[in-house]
């Protein structure tokens, strides 16, 4: 082909290029990895549900799914695996913020923005923003909730979540922030960690009732997980609806048990809208440069009572 030959079709296809006009920013296509903790958890499978549903409408993205099987080291390698893979950006619940620290600080470093949710980093400068529930405020409704259903005062088995998340530390420093001012009135007889698992949640509540000469008037449980196990266990001891159970998450097995009379009540914690706000202010920022207004972006939870059920997010899946 002839030099002036070459010239035209350039000129040609630049032309017809042109005619197309550049690619829009809504219609900029996006690789994003979301990793949570572990897909075993109920809560979590919503979370990926919802963000499959989001990811969808907002269109022209490719979402990675990464399980971290409750293991850090393994949720590590997702992220750093997402880094050498060149993705757009990374949406994560870590299953330990300081140990999910380094490896997204690389991220961070690789000018890969990252928006956490449900779990906050506070070590990693950068992090592009936190969507997710003021734990702590709804640790203070659970305490509150029993204030409420016992104003003269009560005995309280709490059931903690995972050592070193920050959701069971805010949660349980809320709980302690309500209770502890009415220590007289509001006695902890037993607290330990059943790491946010139903099966430790039920031998947790097992071994702690076999040890106490009566049981406790309530029974308050980081998670709805821990707090199912735990109905279990008051199950077998003929002692449901005896016992007040509070859960947080508002599964919807939790909220069956909630409308069949033998939970008390759960906290809703709006997870959809955690992982909708997440990927909103990811994609805005990929799209349009535009960073969130506020970095730290926290949803209040309420306690969800036979009274209220119709606010739960996921009334809808209750069989």
């Amino acid at each position: 082909m002839r030099y002036y030959e070459i010239i035209r079709l350039a000129v040609t296809l630049g032309f017809a290029l042109g005619a197309l006009g550049p690619v829009k920013a809504e219609e900029k296509h996006l690789t994003i990895l979301m990793s949570v903790p572990d897909l075993a958890f109920p809560f979590f499978v919503h979370m990926v549900d919802e963000a499959k549903a989001e990811a969808q409408k907002l269109g022209h993205i490719d979402l990675i799914i990464a399980d971290g099987q409750r293991s850090s080291p393994k949720q590590t390698a997702d992220v750093e695996a997402a880094i050498t893979k060149g993705v757009d950006g990374i949406v994560i619940s870590p299953n330990d913020v300081d140990a999910l620290a380094p490896a997204l600080q690389e991220a961070v470093d690789a000018k890969i923005p990252v928006v956490t949710i449900d779990r906050r980093v506070n070590k990693v400068p950068g992090i592009l923003g936190h969507v997710g529930a003021d734990n702590v405020k709804g640790g203070e409704a659970q305490g509150q909730l029993i204030e409420k259903l016992f104003p003269d005062g009560a005995t309280v088995m709490n059931l903690q979540g995972q050592s070193g998340s920050s959701p069971a530390i805010d949660r349980n420093k809320g709980l302690h922030n309500v209770l502890d001012q009415q220590k007289d009135k509001y006695k902890i007889v037993f607290e330990d960690t059943a790491g946010f698992d139903r099966s430790k949640g039920l031998a947790v509540t097992e071994s702690a009732l076999a040890g106490m000469q009566k049981p406790p008037d309530v029974i308050v449980a980081a998670n709805d997980d821990m707090a199912l196990g735990a109905l279990e266990a008051l199950k077998a001891r003929n002692l449901l609806g005896k016992v007040k159970l509070i859960g947080f998450d508002a599964l919807p097995e939790a909220l069956g048990q909630i409308k069949a009379g033998n939970q008390t009540a759960t906290i809703e914690q709006m997870p959809g809208g955690q992982v909708r706000g997440a990927l909103e202010v990811l994609v805005t920022y990929l799209r349009e440069g535009k960073k969130p207004d506020q970095q730290v972006t926290l949803l209040t939870p309420i306690a969800i009572t036979s009274e209220n059920l119709n606010q739960a997010e996921r009334l809808n899946e209750v069989k």
